[in-house]
């Protein structure tokens, strides 16, 4: 399989690439015509920064149904001062923002992923602004008509601008107050919009979450935070999380301006402090979509849940927002969990397009082994806060041959509004364990191997970890440490597997996270 990257050229095809580097990709490219051009991918293919995205003539005819065969005029090329290039709302405004969703949407996994394996999410702070799981949901595109969407972000452009815009700030506290007011007004118009919207429709349902057109699976997302990695793929993976997200065109857009085309890599303390407390809005609004489909009162309970100790400007955040927006929801809930019902329902919705990749009841898991893994995944509390945040496990069968699955740790927290005192807000007796098939996560933590006649007793092991010491006893029993005779024969291995597995997804795993424990 070939690989190509996307690269700004300042030569045509038929000439040797002359890449244009700049800070930002929007940034003046100092030359009169830009080329893009593919360009051959040579290096070894990771995993932790291989992001693939296939063009074929099914893209192709959607692009040109978007930008091409659209009824719109460009009267005028946007410039490329800060102010403007890295404002989308502002630089795109002459696209219909049904295209521009469109075209960010159709293939979501890789928009998420542009942030989730970039320079932005290195690090326990930088990842701090997300919880450990949780699952993402997206607006269906259209809903207010084409005129009214562009008519009402054009209003609003200036309330959507981004820290990309300052630079490297060194008063970043300046700009914090100035970018939480405009996010404020921008959240006064979105739900008077909305609620005009729902004042014509009469009707907050689950027709306004998109399906995927019942065959995209971008449709349903999952995403894993890993201390201080993180990973996104596609479906409903794990049990029902403590939170989701349903994102819209605005939200997206700046995800993607924020954390991957507006984000410096040379910026300094300041300029990361902006972009990372900017997230925070970014993250509730996010949370906001998906309370809108829940009773007032369930809306309340949950928030409080998640933002349980959190100080009152943030728990009051959300309160406020919740004034400007007035409509009940239309989803008849049955039960005392309305949370659950609506991740139920949800569920149903999508299931034409929700994949098993990862799930354990697949015809190629074994019975035996679905059953004892499954039983790893209901482990809650200490002792699942004691393995590492990824585990590679596999389970090898009587004639050597290996089965792949991945033990994901996910942290528990009393809430994620702590910049720099997460440990403060770790609730360790409620974090719990997601087991897949196949790989997720580029940097594993540990190597886990047993015979499959042993894996009822190794999720017994696991079960009963109580201490660092248990854990040293586990993986002296189950561990493929790095000074193992037989760890890279075992690491070719795996590799292998997972290649035959995801051909296109496959890449090298970074081994500079396994714990020495």
């Amino acid at each position: 399989t070939y690989f190509f990257s996307l690269v700004r050229s300042s030569t045509p095809p038929g000439s040797a690439i002359k890449i244009i580097a700049t800070r930002r990709p929007y940034d003046d490219p100092g030359v009169d015509r830009v080329y893009y051009r593919l360009q051959l991918a040579q290096d070894t293919i990771v995993r932790k920064t291989h992001m693939p995205y296939a063009l074929g003539t099914k893209r192709m005819r959607q692009w040109k149904e978007w930008f091409f065969e659209a009824p719109y005029s460009v009267t005028e090329l946007p410039s490329y001062t800060p102010e403007v290039a890295s404002n989308p709302f502002v630089a795109f405004e002459q696209l219909p923002p049904t295209s521009r969703y469109r075209f960010m949407l159709e293939h979501a996994h890789f928009t998420i992923d542009g942030f989730i394996k970039g320079p932005v999410c290195r690090g326990q702070v930088a990842l701090n602004v997300i919880n450990d799981h949780f699952w993402v949901f997206f607006v269906k595109p259209g809903l207010s008509g084409a005129s009214a969407a562009e008519l009402f972000l054009a209003k609003q452009s200036g309330h959507l601008a981004l820290p990309a815009e300052s630079a490297s700030s060194i008063v970043p506290l300046t700009h914090w107050l100035q970018y939480s007011s405009n996010q404020k007004a921008y959240i006064k118009a979105k739900y008077a919009e909305v609620n005009r919207i729902l004042d014509d429709r009469k009707k907050l349902s689950l027709d306004l979450v998109w399906d995927g057109d019942h065959s995209n699976p971008n449709a349903a997302l999952t995403v894993f935070r890993h201390f201080d990695s993180a990973s996104v793929v596609q479906g409903l993976v794990g049990k029902p999380p403590i939170t989701a997200w349903i994102i819209d065109y605005p939200i997206l857009e700046r995800i993607h301006y924020l954390l991957v085309a507006g984000f410096d890599v040379y910026g300094n303390l300041g300029h990361q402090l902006l972009t990372r407390l900017y997230m925070d809005f970014l993250r509730m609004e996010g949370e906001f979509n998906f309370l809108m489909f829940l009773p007032k009162d369930a809306q309340e309970k949950e928030w409080d849940f998640w933002y349980d100790g959190a100080p009152s400007q943030v728990r009051d955040y959300v309160k406020e927002s919740s004034k400007f927006f007035y409509h009940q929801t239309d989803i008849k809930y049955k039960t005392g969990s309305p949370k659950q019902e609506l991740y139920d329902l949800l569920a149903k919705k999508l299931a034409p397009v929700l994949g098993d990749t990862y799930r354990l009841r697949r015809a190629d898991v074994p019975a035996n082994d679905r059953r004892w893994l499954e039983k790893l995944g209901d482990i809650v509390g200490n002792s699942a806060a004691i393995i590492p945040q990824t585990t590679i496990l596999t389970v090898e069968t009587g004639n050597g041959a290996i089965r792949l699955y991945t033990v994901l740790h996910n942290n528990a927290h009393r809430n994620i509004s702590s910049l720099l005192n997460e440990e403060s807000n770790r609730r360790p007796e409620r974090d719990t364990i997601t087991v897949v098939r196949g790989i997720i996560g580029a940097y594993p933590g540990a190597f886990w191997n047993v015979r499959e006649d042993n894996l009822p007793r190794l999720v017994e092991d696991v079960a009963n970890l109580r201490s660092e010491n248990d854990y040293a006893t586990f993986m002296r029993t189950y561990g493929i440490r790095r000074t193992n005779e037989r760890f890279w024969a075992y690491s070719d291995k795996l590799h292998a597997l997972d290649q035959k597995q995801s051909p296109i997804e496959y890449g090298l795993l970074d081994y500079n996270r396994l714990e020495n424990r």
